[in-house]
């Protein structure tokens, strides 16, 4: 049977996560434009460091309570972070012929978003 509380705290969560994607995607778009996909990017990234530090944190450092980790990592996290979109960004991008952009984008968000959660998972290590 499934639990209504976890449902909610998950969807919770996916509110305000959808909601923080789309106000970061824009900022960085306004700020660096559109031609690629940096919002993604910078998502990609900002997710991995924050679910590596999150989770390190609340398994290996400090007490929590099960229905944050649903709030936040399943939810919120699962919600602003956009592997969907970056590779329909990708193909989009191949498809255009710009294969070094396309290369760029796939490369970065994985190489990146690694060495993120790593730091990540290192920070709350020394926290």
């Amino acid at each position: 049977m499934v639990d209504v509380t976890n449902f909610l705290l998950i969807g919770a969560g996916g509110f305000l996560g959808a909601n923080c994607r789309y106000l970061v995607g824009g900022w960085v778009a306004d700020w660096l434009g559109p031609t690629f996909p940096f919002g993604t990017l910078v998502i990609n990234v900002s997710g991995s460091f924050v679910i590596g530090l999150f989770l390190t944190l609340i398994t290996e450092r400090i007490s929590a309570p099960p229905e944050l980790r649903l709030f936040f990592a399943i939810g919120f996290l699962g919600a602003y972070t956009t592997f969907s979109t970056y590779t329909f960004e990708s193909l989009a991008l191949i498809q255009a012929g710009a294969y070094l952009a396309a290369a760029a984008n796939l490369l970065g968000s994985m190489g990146l978003g690694m060495v993120a959660v790593m730091l990540g998972a290192i920070l709350g290590r020394l926290i």
